[in-house]
């Protein structure tokens, strides 16, 4: 059965690299468009890509599956995310709202989309809404598709001035009794407007996005994002090759970070190591704050102060991943600082490799598997394992004390996919969660002393098939052997 795991993640490696061989020319400079298209970043879009990685066609069939699941009457409205500012006009860097990018690809601010279903071949018309062309702007921000591309650029029917988008939005919603966004109906209006009103003093939108969303009459909202969900939940075979390299990123650089460490450095240092090699290996930002925990302080499940000296024994938890061409990846790795596991924590990290390694073969369609009864085995497991290295719990102190988070989650766009999906659906081919069992031990007596402040997380990112499984993130190291090759350079690995 490992057999099958490792041809199947070498298949869909080669695949990656067949499908990424960038075709080299002149980039065009300056670029025209307001995001990366294949005349100006051949070396990122290929001729027949919207967006690295993803053709037109895909974010066709998107659209499509989504209005076909729609009731007759109805429109999909999606605004992008609006720029935030740290301070002043000190602004972060973007990310496009997750859905938007989904049925999109358009990565600019002050966008909009309206999908509206009807009886044409297509199934339904599409008006883009985006900045106009504005020399002076562009000067001191950057390129802008501009109307006039945005129907050629993203297939759209009509394009318009996001200035527009407030009265043409009013006329068109007036002839549907259905409108889908992410905007709650009925008395949760209430709360979603303050919360914009929040937005509104953070951010800079080129309209009014409270009046925008207020122009809608409640009894014709709905919501967008549990109809989204499920087909975001289940992967393409380019969003599968995506998020594979995705992974491969972040495996590299845990096996190399692995090799950087050192007692005596920071938790800081080792972080930004780990992320200047996602960087520099393409990645466009972390998929979240990484964790970096020396000893006691992966006790503390989200500990991201990142702030404290390795010790010679310490136990080094990493969770961390970013994110490539919109799609996340989540990896924990634990390895010795010193490069050489004491007693207790080979002992500790046998168990937990142990049931995460069988939880993870358990991650197939034909298996009939959910999250919910996936980590009721784990509990099962883990306490199985930890009776044989003289741990022993009961089921409430393993989930009060040792173990109190879920084993899995859906992974994709956003690092916690699809939470519209019930935890208690059923797997299926296609799509992507992470495996990850923990220990953490807390100094109290019940608990064997030599286990005290140990905490161990081992976290891959899965890909369910059929049969088997696929583990996505198969280039961070994880068996003992190749953990301790990796700390003390004996797999060929360098730092940097």
């Amino acid at each position: 059965m490992y057999a099958t795991l490792r041809r199947n993640a070498q298949a869909i490696g080669s695949a990656l690299l067949s499908n990424t061989t960038a075709t080299r020319s002149i980039a065009q400079k300056p670029p025209l468009y307001g995001q990366p298209v294949h005349p100006s970043h051949p070396h990122l879009v290929q001729p027949n890509e919207l967006v690295p990685g993803f053709s037109h066609e895909e974010f066709e069939r998107r659209r499509a599956a989504l209005m076909a699941s729609l009731p007759d009457d109805s429109m999909v409205l999606l605004t992008a995310s609006p720029v935030t500012y740290m301070s002043q006009e000190i602004f972060y860097k973007f990310r496009q709202n997750s859905d938007m990018w989904y049925l999109t690809g358009c990565e600019e601010p002050d966008s909009a989309v309206v999908l509206e279903k009807n009886s044409s071949s297509r199934g339904y018309s599409m008006t883009m809404f985006v900045n106009q062309k504005d020399a002076l702007e562009e000067k001191w921000n950057g390129p802008r598709t501009g109307v006039r591309a945005a129907c050629e650029l993203f297939g759209a029917d009509n394009a318009h001035s996001i200035k527009d988008f407030p009265n043409k939005l009013k006329s068109i919603a007036q002839s549907y009794s259905a409108v889908f966004s992410d905007i709650p109906p009925g008395d949760k209006d209430d709360g979603y407007l303050r919360m914009l009103k929040r937005i509104t003093s953070l951010t800079k939108r080129g309209y009014d996005l409270e009046a925008v969303m207020s122009a809608i009459p409640n009894s014709r909202k709905r919501m967008l994002r549990p109809k989204i969900a499920p087909l975001r939940a289940v992967k393409s075979e380019a969003e599968q090759r995506v998020m594979r390299a995705a992974a491969d990123i972040s495996g590299r650089a845990h096996a190399k970070t692995m090799r950087f460490t050192h007692p005596g450095m920071s938790e800081a240092s080792i972080a930004a190591h780990f992320e200047y090699l996602c960087a520099l290996d393409g990645s466009q930002r972390p998929a979240y704050v990484p964790v970096v925990a020396s000893g006691a302080n992966a006790l503390m499940i989200h500990y991201t102060n990142n702030n404290m000296i390795v010790e010679n024994e310490d136990l080094i938890l990493i969770d961390a991943g970013c994110e490539y061409n919109g799609y996340a990846s989540d990896i924990t790795r634990t390895y010795p600082a010193n490069g050489t596991f004491t007693s207790a924590q080979r002992d500790l990290y046998s168990a937990v490799l142990s049931a995460q390694k069988q939880l993870v073969m358990m991650c197939s369609e034909n298996a009939q598997q959910t999250m919910s009864t996936l980590h009721a085995v784990s509990c099962r497991l883990l306490r199985t394992e930890l009776i044989q290295v003289g741990l022993e719990v009961s089921s409430a102190e393993l989930s009060r004390d040792l173990y109190p988070h879920s084993l899995s989650h859906p992974l994709g766009i956003d690092l916690h996919e699809s939470f519209t999906i019930p935890r208690t659906t059923k797997l299926e081919a296609g799509m992507v969660i992470t495996i990850e069992p923990g220990i953490y031990v807390p100094p109290l007596e019940r608990y064997p002393k030599h286990f005290w402040n140990l905490g161990v997380r081992i976290e891959d990112d899965v890909l369910v098939g059929k049969e088997a499984p696929t583990v996505l993130s198969v280039s961070a190291p994880k068996e003992i052997a190749d953990v301790e090759g990796a700390c003390q350079g004996l797999l060929g690995l360098e730092p940097y």
